[in-house]
């Protein structure tokens, strides 16, 4: 078939290199954002997506808003047969659904209906989900509900980041998102309406959201932490500085001889511990405001917390 592809984080790269790899398909232009402020110097960069596609000689597309007449105009001048979609990042208008005539075809990360929208594997690391996937569907103008056409599962490890799973869930959902673009090829695959029940919703996650509530159990602030890892980072207060958990906490249920209040802290000379709602987790890499990253032992000894000092928020 003739493909539009349109992406534009890294987690999107995958799925073009698959498609652009295939022998069956032809990658005729991709879609993406346009050009984004990037770095200490704020210079306009291309997307990771953009950057694959030049360096592949492959037409990209930046239009500021997918209904754009000059847009349209030249998507149908293309022509394509179906347009795969990974984070693309913007609401595309029925005008657009209605060129391709396979339509879109979204590579979501979840198991629909679990988790539709913007966040769904930090919201499947958060709530404790025990196995998550992704899943191929077309695209209609709800939220992630149109019919689905093929899915497959992932574990999620106990010590997974969202970062590290959605990588995983980026390589094995490229192979996904090929095989389903085979199909759609051969006229063999055909979409199913996704189930009434099992909706559940993933709005982006906040700053407000990542912030670490330590009166919650040690379970709730690990996967909090994970959840908000590399992004937007989990975070906490302390001394009226903003203080980034930058790494996952090691939940210490067995340690009965840390009798730690919630957000109180205890140091020692290696690591540095705090209580939570149950029992003590051990902080293992933080960023203070406006610092580089480095180990939690490292700062404290920096901060020279004194005994029984607590996250601002927690107590006396």
């Amino acid at each position: 078939m003739r493909l539009v592809f349109a992406g534009t984080p890294e987690v999107a790269v995958p799925a073009l290199e698959a498609l652009l790899a295939s022998e069956r398909h032809e990658v005729a232009a991709v879609v993406t954002r346009p050009d984004a402020p990037a770095g200490r110097g704020r210079k306009l960069v291309a997307s990771p997506v953009a950057q694959l596609a030049q360096e592949a000689g492959i037409e990209v597309l930046k239009p500021n808003r997918p209904r754009d007449e000059d847009f349209l105009v030249r998507l149908r001048e293309i022509a394509p047969d179906c347009c795969p979609v990974v984070a693309y990042g913007a609401l595309l208008p029925r005008v657009a659904l209605d060129i391709p005539a396979h339509g879109w075809v979204n590579l979501h990360f979840s198991l629909l209906p679990a988790w539709r929208g913007a966040a769904p594997v930090q919201h499947a690391v958060m709530a404790g989900d025990e196995v998550t996937g992704a899943s191929t569907f077309q695209i209609e103008e709800g939220l992630d509900s149109g019919p689905v056409y093929g899915v497959i599962t992932e574990t999620v490890r106990p010590d997974d980041t969202s970062g590290a799973l959605l990588d995983r869930l980026a390589r094995s959902g490229a192979g996904l998102l090929a095989a389903t673009m085979d199909g759609i090829a051969d006229g063999t695959l055909k979409a199913r309406p996704q189930p009434a029940e099992g909706v559940t919703l993933a709005p982006k996650i906040t700053v407000d959201d990542a912030r670490v509530d330590w009166t919650g159990p040690a379970l709730r602030v690990d996967r909090v932490v994970r959840a908000c890892t590399p992004a937007p980072g989990a975070w906490t207060l302390f001394q009226g500085e903003r203080l980034k958990l930058a790494a996952p906490v090691k939940p210490l249920p067995d340690r009965a001889d840390l009798q730690l209040a919630p957000g109180e802290l205890a140091v020692t000379k290696s690591a540095v511990y705090a209580g939570t709602g149950s029992y003590a987790v051990e902080l293992t890499e933080v960023q203070p405001q406006g610092k580089k990253r480095m180990r939690a032992a490292d700062w404290a000894r920096g901060v020279r917390i004194a005994s029984g000092e607590r996250f601002d928020g927690t107590g006396a």
